[in-house]
């Protein structure tokens, strides 16, 4: 690790960035040039010592978690990403076109979207970004690790999953879920990875194998869904979707129609956050299904919603 480089970058990165880069307020009285170090480290998840120390060369080596947290706070490019890979000691990461570095024009809109629920997902469905909102509605869904990462493997693998989604959708709904895997194991950015998810489907979901042999194919997303929250009960919600040049990356936006009662409950989401005890995270079906909690308790404690980026 050559740590006068790493700092030295990261220094230089930070000081180009303004507040409004990154979906930060700026703030009248603020003499700091680019972003402050306490705010860099919030982006990126770590704290403010150890961003300090590495800026100050006495940091041990980043790990590689550490190293792709700071670029995408930094809002690096593939090549200064590359570039701080090795400065560190690191590999930089291959570059298939599948790419767990999130497109930084997919992150600068993500970046200004305050008001409506979004997130950056791979066309295997893996969610890469999202912003406070989304959080709100749909629950952390960048905690996955492994084949769990795919939303298409969590909905038939997963029953908390279908806790999002009206029962009488589901059917409908696990359709769309085989359809577009089918499409990624054809036409997708990472076909051998879409592979491992459908024999592991197949091996263990029965569910799957049935909707999977009407041979359906689609790519494109419900241009309208119904979202069940857990304090909050349905959210009928509209999805544009965003794309990179690749098609391997998109940034959905969530909205709702002006007048409607999903409006002013995700108006209402924006001002008192998101339950402190989620169902979707104890694996348990909410009341408004018709069926008794078990498993956990749902309390009504809520997390204010902060008008920052969570990474």
């Amino acid at each position: 690790m050559d740590r006068k480089e790493v700092a030295a970058f990261l220094r230089h990165r930070r000081e180009t960035l303004r507040p409004r880069d990154v979906g930060l307020v700026e703030g009248p009285r603020r003499r700091t040039q680019g972003l402050r170090r306490e705010e860099v480290a919030q982006l990126a998840g770590m704290s403010t010592d150890y961003y300090a120390r590495l800026e100050q060369q006495r940091a041990p080596q980043p790990s590689v978690q550490i190293t792709t947290a700071l670029a995408r706070a930094l809002r690096l490019t593939l090549d200064e990403r590359d570039h701080l890979f090795v400065l560190i000691g690191h590999n930089a990461p291959a570059r298939f076109q599948r790419s767990e570095h999130v497109s930084p024009t997919l992150m600068r809109v993500l970046d200004r979207l305050d008001d409506s629920p979004a997130m950056v997902q791979t066309d295997l469905f893996d969610t890469l970004a999202m912003n406070p909102l989304a959080v709100a509605l749909l629950g952390d869904q960048t905690r996955h690790t492994g084949l769990a990462r795919c939303g298409y493997y969590r909905w038939f693998m997963d029953p908390a999953e279908r806790l999002m989604v009206p029962e009488e959708a589901h059917e409908r709904h696990g359709r769309a879920q085989a359809a577009r895997l089918r499409a990624a194991l054809t036409a997708g950015s990472d076909t051998p990875r879409a592979a491992r998810i459908l024999a592991e489907l197949q091996e263990h979901s029965p569910e799957f194998v049935r909707m999977w042999e009407l041979q359906e194919v689609a790519q494109r997303y419900d241009d309208c869904k119904t979202v069940v929250h857990p304090e909050l009960g349905r959210i009928e919600v509209d999805a544009q979707i965003l794309f990179t040049e690749t098609r391997s990356q998109s940034l959905v936006v969530l909205t709702t129609r002006p007048g409607t009662e999903s409006h002013s409950k995700l108006e209402l989401l924006s001002v008192i956050g998101h339950p402190a005890a989620h169902p979707l995270t104890c694996g348990v079906r909410a009341p408004w299904q018709g069926r008794q909690l078990t498993g956990c308790r749902l309390r009504s404690t809520l997390v204010p919603v902060r008008r920052r980026h969570p990474f």
